[in-house]
């Protein structure tokens, strides 16, 4: 079976099948039934394939909406922080640690 669609609305419109003293030719309508059939599972695959494109890249989003609205509250946070971290402030963490580790009081 193959993938690929093969009938177009025009095909079946024109499609001429011969007529014989009975009706028409047994083995031309089922070839011509063997295609469409074909056919209607080709567009069942393509149409299974893009729905499952379609739910991953709808999980994407959803995950991407996630991470943007967190990185969101976290750049809230930082802006609203009330504390900034300057060198001075570095400076006297570092002083008040030496402090502690060598033990000396000044």
């Amino acid at each position: 079976m193959k993938n690929e669609v093969v009938l177009t609305p025009e095909t079946l419109l024109n499609w001429d099948f011969k007529i014989d003293a009975r009706g028409y030719r047994p083995q031309e309508v089922d070839k011509a039934l063997d295609i469409v059939i074909s056919d209607y599972k080709a567009y069942d695959r393509k149409v299974k394939e893009l729905n499952e494109k379609i739910a991953l890249l709808n999980e994407e989003i959803l995950d991407l909406k996630h991470q943007l609205r967190s990185a969101s509250e976290r750049e809230e946070i930082f802006k609203n922080s009330d504390k900034e971290v300057t060198n001075l402030d570095i400076l006297k963490r570092v002083s008040n640690l030496e402090k502690i580790i060598y033990g000396k009081n000044e």
